[in-house]
């Protein structure tokens, strides 16, 4: 098949239909790319630009293009073209994701466990709202500063405020305290993270491509629809999966903290796996994949 006139930034699936979009974000979102190394991300980066500029190595396939591009879109800052850090990809939101809310999840009944743990994941957000940051709308260091401190405040006030109050609850009520803190936090450290982007609006093109100017009502747009998508990305694992008194009540007595741990965390994978691409699909075409990596590009004003 010849390939010189392939191009390698089309969706490999169709983007209007439900299965071509979850086949296209379940693809980008792939933890297993989390695993390679720089060395051969890099090799993905030189064959997307090779096919870009219109020379392709002689014996490339399809496949192997359609697999660089993968990599290059889990691996590089769509603005930039700089490799992100590991910690900050979409690629990393199932292991980190797995055992970050897997710890808030199974301590949570004292309060320096509750701090420690809210204080990991907020730590977790900011690195990820840093790394996938719009280039166009450059942050200063102080700004986040103040964006991590307000975040972290947020739900360490939530937390512990709601530790105490559910004290003499039911369990099954306590559980619920970690998300409530994770849902405060992100309707703070989005916001605050990507401030400038609300202050002087966001580049605005057209179905080409070209840049029309800069709109505020669609960088309000997006950035709320970030924070819907986080916080709505968390619920399932933190509020669907079977509490470990369920386990107990069944006669199934885990007295070890090693299996309780593991029971959490396979629990956690299992729906940290399924939840982004299937919370992505709901929205169509070019929107959707900026609305993934944060940097958003709304079409219209």
């Amino acid at each position: 098949m010849a390939l010189s006139g392939f191009d390698i930034d089309l969706p490999r699936w169709d983007q209007s239909t439900f299965m071509g979009r979850l086949k296209h974000f379940a693809n980008i979102t792939d933890w297993r790319t989390a695993l390679l190394p720089d060395s051969r991300l890099d090799e993905a980066k030189a064959l997307v630009e090779s096919c870009r500029a219109g020379s392709v190595p002689p014996g490339t396939t399809e496949e192997q293009l359609h697999y660089a591009k993968k990599l290059y879109d889990s691996a590089f800052h769509p603005d930039t073209g700089d490799r992100m850090n590991l910690i900050g990809r979409m690629s990393f939101q199932v292991p980190g994701g797995m055992a970050i809310t897997g710890g808030m999840l199974q301590f949570y009944r004292t309060v320096p466990a509750v701090v420690f743990w809210q204080w990991v994941n907020q730590s977790f957000n900011a690195l990820v709202n840093y790394t996938n940051r719009n280039a166009a709308s450059p942050i200063t260091p102080n700004q986040i500063g103040v964006a991590y401190l307000t975040a972290t405040s947020t739900a360490l006030a939530t937390a512990v405020g709601l530790n105490f109050y559910t004290k003499r609850a039911p369990p099954l009520v306590a559980r619920w305290v970690p998300f409530a803190a994770v849902a405060s936090a992100n309707c703070v450290n989005i916001p605050m993270m990507r401030q400038q982007e609300l202050l002087n609006g966001i580049a605005v093109t057209d179905e080409n491509g070209n840049k029309l100017g800069h709109s505020k009502k669609a960088a309000v747009k997006g950035i709320t629809q970030v924070v819907i998508s986080r916080i709505t990305m968390a619920a399932p694992g933190m509020n669907l999966t079977l509490p470990l008194p369920f386990f107990q009540l069944h006669g199934l007595h885990l007295v070890s903290l090693r299996g309780q741990c593991t029971i959490r965390l396979l629990q956690q994978g299992l729906m940290n796996t399924r939840t982004p691409p299937a919370l992505i699909i709901v929205h169509s075409g070019r929107a959707s994949e900026h609305f993934l990596n944060e940097p958003i590009s709304i079409l219209g004003s």
